[in-house]
Parts: structure tokens; C-alpha cells; sequence
């Protein structure tokens, strides 16, 4: 017993000790497990780096997940169509638009397709909006079809009459441009004046970036990244990685889980570990007008008050919007998310389904997978094969798992769309929907999509979060119109201390 008491503080030193070089060495980014340095050419090269932390895109806020009660904010069914009962699911932290795509938002995009496809008409045809949503043949909207895109008094309301389609495509557009924006400011890509001068470059994209096909002279720019990679000459340079942690991840539309979890903003809302209120409205309280004492009686969002009465009385008592509303009215939620009510409807990325509830994974549910795969042009050197537009070409993945080599090899050769493809059928999730039938017994598909939020022309009620409507993914309305979200990589809340 003695002895042992004497040899306790020596463990206790030599553990201190290990604690101590276990500390150090990854401080000093050094494998944990090997003990061989990181970032050294002479042993393999391996780059880690550890001073990455994730941030936020241009235009997004940091949504911290959680678990909530998905459609628990739904106190009434009017239309009864029972397709969003109460479940709890989690919600990973993710990111998400401040505000809805706005006018101007869109008319960058406009602009960047006429500058670098100019003899391709369709293209830009297929990216502009449908003005003629405004068309009504007993009201006199006629002046929106002209007016509402371009002119500049509604370059700050949301962007409607665009489809999912568009808004997806709009999506891939700003996940390349905040990419090459990142490059070409830092000086890893050439600058805009030199890219400008290069008329034979495709434009930038990402993935074909990362797979090493869009290099070389009068693209790189002067402050690329040291390559330490070993039998590399000496002052060798080379191209950004994923490793690198300098490009962004791909935007997209959100989740419906996602985009109703951000409405809510329970954040403000929870103690403890414990929601202590729930939510009707992405504000607190059972009523639609403020109750401050300087705005008291005000609309806390654009909508239709009553039939006939779309923006209350002149004077008082007025929610400011006709139709909709730039893009920053009202105050914004306890996430910081202005217009996640009213204004206009947001599309999300889900398929609709009426039983959605009845499957689905509590953990980030989402219904509307199609699992695709890059094809290559050449599979020796794995060049990919891209479009017109320099995008990668996608096709239906080969599995649901990763292959053996062999079988990997046979998909990828050049009888590849004749191999089998990967079933997925998560979109109707085995259920038998009949092509046939739509228009006359039924008005979903597998391209129903859901959108969620209410409109200057919707009633209170569907500006409640679990409220759910889906359309056409190929139609549009005055009333709908999207914001982006992304993948939040890591967690930038991190656990708690």
C-alpha cells in the first residue's frame, strides 16, 4: 500500500506528461495517431489545416439546429387535407438567406447569362421570370408584367413568377459565382480585367475546378497555393482544393423541415434546454398586428387581411403592401430571417407527398432524392465530361453503396447507359403513382413540390410554418418566389462548455 501511494503521483505526472505532448503535438499539427508531422513534403505531404473554421456564404445567417416538433405550430386544418400532422424530427445547423432573391438578385443573373452567352437566346429565355404570373382577367395588373422585374422602384421586392427549376438553376449559378469570387479576389484565380480579356475560357465552375480542368495560363492567378506536394519543383504553385477550406459548398433551396424549423425561431423561445412557448406565426403571440406601443395595431407582415383587403386602411392599421413588399420589411424573427411570413410564398426543395409524415427519418427527414453521379470523359485520367456551359454532365447513380473496383470500372466505361441503374424511388417511396392520372383524379406527381409561407394574397392562415401547398415544379405564380440555403460543414455552434 505504501508503494503504491508513492507510484500514484508518478503516473499522475507522466500521464500530465502524455496530456501535455498529446496537446502539443496537435497544436503543432501532428498526427495523434502516427505522430508524423502534417503539411510536410518530405514524409508524404499530407495537408491538414486546422485553422478552417465554416462560415456563411454572401447573404446567409447561421441557423443553429435542434429538435422540434415539425407541424406542431398548425393548431387547425381548414382545408383538411391531414398532410402534416405532428412529429419530432432533428434539424442540423445549416445556413440560410437572410432574405428572400430579391429583383435585382435576379437581374444579376440575367445580366451574367447575356455577357457570357450572348448568341444563346434560349438560355436566357429559360432564365427569365414568367411576367405574364400578373395577368388576370378580371383585374388590371397589366403594368407588373412590364414593370415589376426591371423597373428600379422593385429592385428590392422578391423575384416571383419563377419555377423550382429556376430557382434550383439559380442556385448552381451563385454557388459558382461566390466561388470564382473567392478565387479571383484572393489572386488564385485570375482577375475579372484578365478573365475579361480570355474570351475563349469557359466560365467557372466548381466541380470542374476541384477536378483540376479549369488551369492554366490566363486563368491561375499570381498568388496561388504553394504546392508541397513531394517531387514538386521548387516554387511550384497549384490550384485550391476542398482540402483548403477556401471555396463554399454548393447553395440550394432549403428543406421543408429546414425552412419551417427557421420560421419558427424558437431560439428565442427555449431556456434550459426547454422550449417554454410555442409559436403560431414566426412571432410570439396568437395575433397578426404589433402590440408595441410605437407601431401598436401595425401588420407584422404582408398579407391579405380579409376578402377585398389587401393592405388595411389608408393611414392606419396598414400593412404598407398592395402586392409585395421589399425584401427587408417588417421586423425580422429571432433568427434574424425577415419575410419568413407573408410577402410572398417560398419554394422548398421537397416533393410533396400527402403522407410525407407517415414515412420519414426524424433525423434531417427530406423527401425528393434522385442520386446522381459525374460522368467521365476519359476514365483513365478522370476528366469529367461537361455541357455546353462547362457544367458537369450528371447521370442516375449505379448504386446505392460504393462498388467493388471491378463493378465500378464496368459502369464507368462507354456502354455505361446500358448498365443497371440505382433505384432509388424515394421520391413516392414505393408508392404506385399513375402518370396517367394526373389533371383528372389526381394533381401530384413526382414533380409536385412543396412551397410554404404565405403571400401578399394569402390569408393569415397559411403564413403559419406548418402550413403546406405544393405546385407543378415547371409553373410559377405572382405569389411565390424562393431564398437560398447550404450545408453547414462541421458545426460552428460546436458542443457546449
Amino acid at each position: 500500500m505504501h508503494n503504491l501511494r508513492k507510484l500514484i503521483p508518478a503516473l499522475l505526472i507522466t500521464t500530465s506528461l502524455f496530456s501535455a505532448f498529446s496537446c502539443k503535438s496537435n497544436k503543432n499539427n501532428v498526427s495523434d495517431k502516427t505522430g508524423v508531422r502534417y503539411n510536410d513534403p518530405d514524409n508524404g505531404g499530407l495537408q491538414i489545416s486546422r485553422k478552417v473554421k465554416d462560415s456563411p456564404g454572401p447573404g446567409l445567417i447561421a441557423i443553429e439546429g435542434g429538435t422540434f416538433i415539425m407541424g406542431g405550430s398548425l393548431n387547425e386544418d381548414i382545408s383538411y387535407n391531414h398532410d402534416n400532422p405532428k412529429r419530432k424530427v432533428t434539424v442540423a445547423s445549416f445556413y440560410i438567406d437572410e432574405t428572400e432573391v430579391s429583383n435585382a438578385d435576379w437581374l444579376e443573373y440575367l445580366q451574367w447569362i447575356g455577357q457570357n452567352f450572348p448568341k444563346d437566346r434560349k438560355m436566357y429565355y429559360d432564365a427569365l421570370p414568367d411576367s405574364l404570373v400578373w395577368r388576370n382577367p378580371l383585374s388590371y395588373n397589366e403594368p407588373y408584367v412590364n414593370f415589376y422585374l426591371r423597373h428600379p422602384s422593385f429592385q428590392d421586392y422578391p423575384v416571383v413568377g419563377v419555377s423550382w427549376e429556376q430557382a434550383n438553376d439559380y442556385c448552381l449559378w451563385r454557388t459558382d459565382r461566390v466561388n470564382e469570387h473567392i478565387l479571383r479576389s484572393s489572386g488564385i484565380l485570375a482577375d475579372y480585367k484578365t478573365a475579361n480579356q480570355q474570351q475563349t475560357n469557359a466560365p467557372f465552375n466548381s466541380d470542374i475546378y476541384l477536378n483540376g480542368q479549369y488551369q492554366g495560363q490566363g486563368i491561375d492567378g499570381k498568388k496561388m497555393l504553394k504546392d508541397d506536394r513531394p517531387g514538386a519543383q521548387k516554387n511550384a504553385s497549384r490550384t485550391a482544393r476542398m482540402q483548403d477550406g477556401i471555396l463554399k459548398q454548393a447553395y440550394r433551396l432549403p428543406t421543408e423541415a429546414e425552412w419551417e424549423y427557421a420560421s419558427l425561431g424558437l431560439i428565442g423561445n427555449t431556456f434550459d434546454g426547454n422550449i417554454e412557448s410555442s409559436k403560431t406565426y414566426p412571432w410570439n403571440g396568437l395575433g397578426v398586428r404589433d402590440h408595441k406601443r410605437r407601431t401598436q395595431g401595425r401588420m407584422l407582415a404582408n398579407f391579405k387581411i380579409t376578402s377585398g383587403n389587401n393592405m388595411g386602411v389608408a393611414g392606419d392599421s396598414n400593412d404598407g403592401g398592395d402586392i409585395t413588399v421589399p425584401v427587408k420589411s417588417y421586423q425580422p424573427n429571432d433568427f434574424g430571417l425577415y419575410n419568413m411570413a407573408g410577402n410572398v410564398n417560398e419554394w422548398v426543395s421537397d416533393v410533396y407527398r400527402q403522407l410525407s409524415f407517415e414515412d420519414f427519418e426524424d433525423f434531417n427527414p427530406y423527401r425528393g432524392h434522385v442520386f446522381m453521379s459525374n460522368q467521365y470523359e476519359d476514365t483513365e485520367t478522370g476528366k469529367l465530361a461537361k455541357d455546353q456551359y462547362g457544367r458537369p454532365i450528371k447521370i442516375a447513380s449505379k448504386a446505392p453503396r460504393k462498388q467493388t473496383w471491378q463493378d465500378l470500372q464496368a459502369n464507368i466505361t462507354q456502354n455505361a447507359s446500358t448498365t443497371s441503374v440505382y433505384d432509388n424511388d424515394v421520391r413516392g417511396f414505393k408508392d404506385e403513382v399513375q402518370k396517367e392520372l394526373y389533371g383528372k383524379t389526381t394533381l401530384i406527381n413526382d414533380k409536385s413540390r412543396v412551397y410554404k409561407g404565405g403571400s401578399w394574397n394569402d390569408r393569415a392562415y397559411w403564413m403559419n410554418p406548418g402550413t403546406r401547398r405544393h405546385m407543378q415544379q415547371d409553373e410559377s405564380s405572382a405569389m411565390i418566389g424562393f431564398r437560398c440555403a447550404m450545408t453547414m460543414v462541421g458545426n460552428v455552434f460546436g458542443p457546449k462548455k
